[in-house]
């Protein structure tokens, strides 16, 4: 049962209370991201009051809501209508919103083969550190010119402003969908993947847990039948790729620091003791180790990827080079000038 509410003149006035007193702002959805990131000390600002879908046109492929509203919601509005967030969010837990969605920017399986959640956001409303309720972009992609402020909300983590509405850029779901498991070992997995990417193989997610290669294969009937034929191994359940983008898969249960490692696309095989589970057909590596931060993140930043510590106290983004965090710390005062949104949830700094 939906219940949908438009709680955006309480949220402004929360906002410019909060400028009025200078009070720091913790703001949240379902609190279902909070093992990303530090800490923030703040009065909460939730916006689960404030939800529902105002528009969804399966024809034009556009959908708009409130940030308040469960992802659950609009994925059961979407598969109504024969269509899906081609990007796979993780939830993370059973009531996470569309705003802690876009604020985390968190992509699932299909990521490299459809985009992230940044591709697809059309517009924005956001309640700024000045005290007004702005709308950035549109529902046409025709509108995304210019200086992009409500793609630059997707991993903002709050930081930057509260999010009250989003357009989204939604897709048909593929006609046929399988998913194979083929036993090889890492570096021939890794080689399959550049080989087979170079051909018209219609691969939507490839993951590889230590002992095998996993493959989903999308599209019409014909095309996923003909990849089947000539790439054998034997059917996987679907169900791997939710568990997987979830963190439900027993590797994630392990006790030690849970590290994702964003690499260039093909990059080798990278050496850390711990284990590890590739996703993104590599591109994306999820590290289980003890072994100290600093080590971890040179040994990723020399092929130049970046590593972020999920799930541990204090959990970390890669930290920042001069010049970029110079960048952050200009956005955050132009948009956010009294430093009251979600201080120090992605860098101390900002």
């Amino acid at each position: 049962m939906r219940h949908d509410h438009d709680a955006s003149a309480a949220l402004l006035e929360q906002v410019n209370q909060a400028l009025n007193e200078r009070t720091p702002l913790r703001i949240q959805g379902s609190n279902s991201k909070n093992m990303l990131g530090c800490p923030v000390t703040g009065e909460v600002l939730d916006t689960r009051s404030h939800r529902g879908i105002v528009s969804y046109d399966p024809t034009e492929l556009v959908l708009t809501a409130r940030a308040g509203t469960p992802l659950v919601d609009i994925e059961a509005a979407l598969d109504a209508a024969g269509q899906m967030l081609p990007f796979e969010p993780p939830h993370f837990g059973p009531g996470a919103t569309l705003g802690g969605m876009v604020a985390a920017g968190l992509s699932g399986p299909r990521r490299p083969w459809a985009g992230s959640v940044r591709d697809y956001v059309l517009g924005t409303r956001v309640i700024t550190g000045h005290g007004k309720l702005l709308r950035f972009g549109g529902e046409v992609m025709k509108n995304v010119a210019g200086y992009d402020l409500s793609r630059l909300m997707a991993g903002s983590f709050g930081c930057l402003g509260v999010l009250t509405e989003v357009s989204l850029k939604v897709l048909p779901k593929p006609r046929k969908c399988q998913s194979l498991r083929l036993e090889m070992d890492l570096h021939q997995a890794l080689g399959e993947l550049a080989e087979w990417g170079q051909q018209p193989i219609p691969i939507s997610a490839a993951s590889y847990d230590g002992h095998a290669l996993h493959l989903r294969l999308e599209g019409g009937e014909g095309s996923v039948a003909s990849a089947v034929e000539r790439l054998g191994g034997e059917d996987l359940d679907g169900s791997y790729w939710t568990d997987l983008r979830e963190q439900r898969l027993g590797f994630f249960e392990a006790p030690q620091p849970l590290w994702r490692l964003s690499l260039p696309h093909n990059s080798a095989p990278i050496e850390l003791p711990g284990r590890q589970l590739l996703d993104w057909g590599g591109a994306q590596r999820w590290l289980k180790s003890d072994v100290p931060a600093e080590l971890i993140r040179q040994a990723v930043a020399r092929i130049g990827g970046h590593a972020t510590l999920y799930k541990s106290d204090p959990a970390s983004f890669h930290p920042l080079v001069a010049p970029l965090l110079r960048y952050h710390r200009n956005l955050k005062l132009q948009l956010d000038p009294q430093g009251i949104f979600n201080p120090g949830r992605l860098y101390a700094e900002v």
